[in-house]
């Protein structure tokens, strides 16, 4: 997708990749990012933030796409991190039932600190390539996304099935709502660089 000019964007969002630890958070933002996959990725320790720039209904974007930490005692740390996202991504292993069921929780959490009503909430089953391992189906990741009120995709970090597609159909299903759009900060609760480039991020650790 073509570039634009330093600054030169139309909207600022702010996407949150949510789950257990494990799950392939990380791996699904490098693997989107920058399109790379690392065997030996390390769990996240507090926050990190990458940046993408791309376009969509005619529209330059600039993406800030934040990675939280899934391990228990981190998630107090990261709940200032849910204002003003407008798009979360809840991930599961699905070869890893309890992953799958914790998403419940995790959407508990999302209702207790979202600031956006209107936040549109993807369900992302990952890691299909690992189908001989496979305990949650197709049909009960839909299911419990319908039941939710949420977009439902599954995808491959390691292959990048459905990567890309994840993303654009979260950004486009954003774009269909003005009210996430009105008074967005142009400047986030991190103050993020316009210099960077599309595939560069900075790291938000706290521990």
């Amino acid at each position: 997708m073509a570039m634009k000019t330093r600054q030169a964007y139309d909207h600022l969002l702010k996407l949150l990749l949510v789950g257990d630890s494990g799950v392939g958070k990380t791996s699904i933002l490098l693997s989107f990012t920058s399109e790379e996959f690392r065997d030996d990725q390390k769990s996240t320790i507090g926050v990190d933030l990458k940046l993408k720039l791309m376009e969509a209904k005619g529209k330059s974007l600039k993406l800030t796409i934040w990675d939280t930490a899934g391990q228990e005692r981190f998630r107090t740390l990261t709940s200032a991190y849910y204002r003003g996202a407008q798009g979360i991504i809840l991930v599961f292993d699905v070869s890893r039932a309890e992953t799958f069921k914790n998403v419940q929780e995790w959407l508990k959490e999302v209702d207790i600190y979202s600031t956006h009503e209107d936040a549109v909430k993807m369900l992302v089953a990952n890691k299909i390539d690992k189908e001989d391992e496979r305990v949650v189906t197709r049909e009960q990741g839909r299911q419990f996304a319908k039941e939710n009120s949420m977009l439902y995709i599954e995808t491959s970090a390691k292959t990048q099935q459905g990567i890309q597609q994840a993303f654009e159909e979260l950004v486009m299903k954003i774009l269909d709502y003005p009210s996430l759009l009105d008074g967005e900060e142009k400047k986030d609760s991190v103050q993020v660089n316009d210099s960077n480039t599309q595939d560069s991020g900075a790291c938000y650790c706290i521990i």
